[in-house]
Formats: structure tokens, C-alpha cells, sequence
């Protein structure tokens, strides 16, 4: 066997492991990266790039079709589906091409292979072994589906639902997470016939009640039907469809059904439980600072319990390259982490729910300003709203938003969080007019006691 040695070596090319190469070499650390498929890993290629492309693809038919209610006179004349994959995958190509740019720039040693840790600082590739002062986890996940029901034919997941060659008339979703309303959102302004099936009582139940029941009456807006607080028994293909049973008796006839149960951590297979790495329920357990059990090795990304978002798993890779180089940085807030579900409308949040709050701090004081008063959101017809929850005479602790573009106002809001700022430090900042901003600005206002533009 041929030994290969560096400072560090990375199991897993996707956004955790490509950000931890880059900082690690920015450092000067000598780095290896394995990576069994594309450099980019899923986020890029199968996840939230391609995802968000169909939705802006999305957002253009419906502008299209509503054009009228702008005084602008347009059609829409159908979906060119192949022209819709060509425009996403142009975006993933360029996007990769880059990344393998700033990898030989960063002279980062790319491996491309299967890889297996054999023990605490040593990583096999195809018979060739990696050894590293430290070695990263980062294999990522994989969409899941629920016992006896087996993926295949009309039964798909999400990394099949980017790559269609045709737009299905009906189609039943299992699950009402991010992934499963943001395929429900695509389907429906392409054209399809939605149904939304999800076990627990709202759709996005992560996120605050405020922005689920919020999201439900959109959804029934645009004909979007959502099934909550029921569970799925069973699906029946045949050569013209699948036909999907519930239990409360009802079933729903369909072209495809798309699986959206949420993602499982790829660990599997990969040696980290022969090697004594702690695992539950197939999740590798870090503590803070992202070290395993094991000396010298760290996980990253999804297969670390908490939330399975591509920013996270970069911002992990960033603070585990500068934890090994000894700059002893900031453990990451789990709660400070911003969500953002794309779908429209969009669902932005940072920070707890109003029930975490309450349970965190006791009294918590809450104020929702409706987007029906921001000048901006009347100017692009959306509706939506913006909930603050702050500890009571105390900081903003979670910030929660529902309308179209929300997900660009994150960045002030996960601000106003982190920095643990009042709600009087926010209310003197001047937010430019008209923008979306100014919904926070205020919320923040009338949560400061000193409302305007809000009803008393």
C-alpha cells in the first residue's frame, strides 16, 4: 500500500468538507479531500442549487401568468421542461467548474474514490491509504423513505423529482418539511395538482405555529391541498400511476409520488463504529467544538445531529479548520444558524419559536407586524408577516417570517439575534424606503413601545 500523509484529511467533498479543505490550506495546513462523486457534494448538485433554480423557474411562470394585475399584458404558454433543466444544470456546471478552480488554488489534494477510516488518523481509498494529523468526517446524507415503502418507478425521491423530463398532472407529497412544500410549490406553478401529505399537525413543523398556519392558508390559496395530522399507510403503483392510502381511509390517485420524509446520515459502511466512534441512531455525536469521541477526528454537516442545512455544515468546516490550527474560535450557535424554505411564499426564521422561548426564558413578549403595511410587499402583491419574540424587558430571541423574498432579510435578522441585540437598539436604525427591511424595522419600532405605521 502506498501511504499518503497531511496535516489533515477529509472524508467527503460537499459543503462541510470542501469549506474546511479551503480555510485548512488558507492556514497552511496540508490538506487531502476525498470525495467519492462531485466536488460540491449534495447541496450543489442534487439539493439546494438545482432546488431553488425550479423554483425561480417556478416564480417566473407564476409572474407570467399574473402578469395582468401589474398592467402587463403576457401568456403563459406552457413549461419548457428540458429548457428548465438546461437553465439548472448550466447554473450546477458553472458552479462546480469553480470549486474545482479554488480547490487547485487553495492546492488542495483532491481524491476521488469511496473512502473508509481505518483508524484514528488514517482514511483508505480503493487500496491507497491517506493518513492525517486530524481527519473530518463529512460524508453527508441521503434522502430517506418510511418502512415498506420502497423507492422506485412512480415512488421518488427529490434527487429524481430535479432531474423529470415531463411535468406530472398529479402528484401526492409525503412529507411537509422544506424539501417536500418546496417541491409542492414548483409542481403547483408548473402547473400540477398538489396534494400535501404530512403525520404531524402543520406543514413546516419545525418552524414557529405562527409561520406554519401561515403558510397553510398560502398553500389553500393556490390550490395547494395539505393533509396534516395524518399518517400514510400505504401506496399501490400500477402502469398508469400510484394510488396512496392514508389512515383515516382516504386514498389519493396520482402520477408520482414524491417521498420527502427528511435525510438520513451516509455513515454507513464507512468504518467510523470499527474505528469506536460513538454513534446514535446512525448520527455521529460531537460536542461542541465538533470533536468525536475519538482523539484527533471531527465531524461535520448532517451526519451531526441538529440541522441538516448546507450553511451550517460550511460554517462547521470553517470553525473546525481554525479549532485544528489552534485559533480557538467561537463554538457555533445551533439557534443562531438562519432557516430559510423557499417556497412560495417564502418561510425565513432565526433564533427559537415562541413555545422554545417560553420554555427557555419564562415570559417572553411577542408583536407580528403584517406585510399589508410595507409599502415594498404591496409594490410585488405579497402577503405574509413578520413575528418577533423577545425575552421579556430583554434581548430579541427569534425572529420568524412569511412572504415572498423573506429569505433576503435574514441577514439583519440573524444580526439582531446573534448580537443579542433590544428591540431599542434596532428601532433608531434607518431602513431604506421602500424596501422589505422596513418590516423589521417596524417591528421593531412597536415592540420598542413606539409603534407607526401599525393599528392600534
Amino acid at each position: 500500500m502506498t501511504d499518503t500523509s497531511a496535516d489533515l484529511v477529509i472524508l467527503g467533498g460537499g459543503s462541510g468538507g470542501y469549506a474546511c479543505a479551503f480555510r485548512a490550506a488558507e492556514l497552511g495546513l496540508s490538506v487531502v479531500l476525498i470525495e467519492k462523486d462531485k466536488l460540491g457534494g449534495t447541496c450543489l448538485h442534487r439539493g439546494c442549487i438545482p432546488t431553488k433554480a425550479l423554483l425561480h423557474a417556478a416564480e417566473v411562470a407564476d409572474s407570467t401568468r399574473d402578469a395582468d394585475q401589474f398592467g402587463v399584458r403576457a401568456a403563459l404558454e406552457g413549461i419548457d421542461i428540458d429548457g428548465v433543466n438546461k437553465y439548472k444544470d448550466n447554473i450546477i456546471s458553472g458552479l462546480h467548474k469553480g470549486l474545482q478552480g479554488l480547490a487547485k488554488a487553495h492546492k488542495v489534494t483532491m481524491v476521488e474514490g469511496a473512502g473508509t477510516l481505518v483508524d484514528a488518523n488514517t482514511v483508505e481509498v480503493d487500496g491507497t491509504r491517506y493518513t492525517g494529523k486530524n481527519v473530518v468526517l463529512a460524508t453527508g446524507s441521503y434522502s430517506k423513505t418510511l418502512p415498506g415503502l420502497e423507492l422506485g418507478g412512480r415512488v421518488i425521491t427529490s434527487e429524481q423529482a430535479l432531474n423529470l423530463d415531463f411535468i406530472p398532472n398529479k402528484v401526492v407529497v409525503l412529507g411537509g418539511g422544506v424539501i417536500g412544500v418546496e417541491f409542492a410549490s414548483v409542481w403547483a406553478s408548473f402547473g400540477a395538482e398538489v396534494t400535501v401529505v404530512e403525520a404531524l399537525p402543520h406543514l413546516v413543523p419545525n418552524e414557529d405555529e405562527f409561520a406554519s398556519k401561515r403558510l397553510e392558508r398560502a398553500f389553500r390559496k393556490r390550490g395547494i391541498k395539505s393533509k396534516t395530522g395524518v399518517k400514510f399507510t400505504g401506496a399501490t403503483q400500477s402502469d398508469d400511476g400510484v394510488s396512496v392510502s392514508l389512515e383515516n381511509g382516504e386514498t389519493y390517485d396520482a402520477d408520482l409520488l414524491l417521498v420527502a420524509v427528511g435525510r438520513g446520515p451516509n455513515t454507513a459502511g464507512h468504518g467510523f463504529e470499527q474505528v469506536g466512534v460513538t454513534m446514535e441512531r446512525g448520527f455521529v455525536r460531537t460536542d461542541e467544538r465538533l470533536r468525536t469521541n475519538v482523539p484527533g477526528v471531527f465531524a461535520v454537516g448532517d451526519i451531526v445531529p441538529g440541522l441538516q442545512l448546507a450553511h451550517r455544515g460550511f460554517q462547521q468546516g470553517i470553525f473546525i479548520a481554525e479549532e485544528i490550527a489552534g485559533l480557538n474560535p467561537q463554538p457555533i450557535d445551533e439557534a443562531g444558524i438562519p432557516r430559510v424554505t423557499y417556497c412560495h411564499p417564502e418561510v425565513a426564521s432565526v433564533g427559537l419559536t415562541e413555545a422554545a422561548a417560553k420554555e427557555q426564558y419564562g415570559s417572553v413578549e411577542t408583536f407580528t407586524y403584517d406585510l399589508a403595511g410595507n409599502g415594498k410587499s404591496q409594490i410585488l402583491k405579497t402577503q405574509g408577516a413578520v413575528k418577533l419574540i423577545r425575552a421579556t424587558d430583554g434581548p430579541v430571541v427569534g425572529l420568524h417570517m412569511v412572504g415572498d423574498r423573506v429569505g433576503e432579510l435574514i441577514g439583519e435578522a440573524q444580526l439582531i439575534y446573534n448580537w443579542e441585540a433590544l428591540p431599542e437598539d434596532v428601532a433608531p436604525l434607518v431602513h431604506a424606503h421602500p424596501t422589505q427591511t422596513e418590516a423589521l424595522g417596524e417591528a421593531h419600532l412597536a415592540l420598542a413601545g413606539k409603534p407607526l405605521h401599525v393599528h392600534g
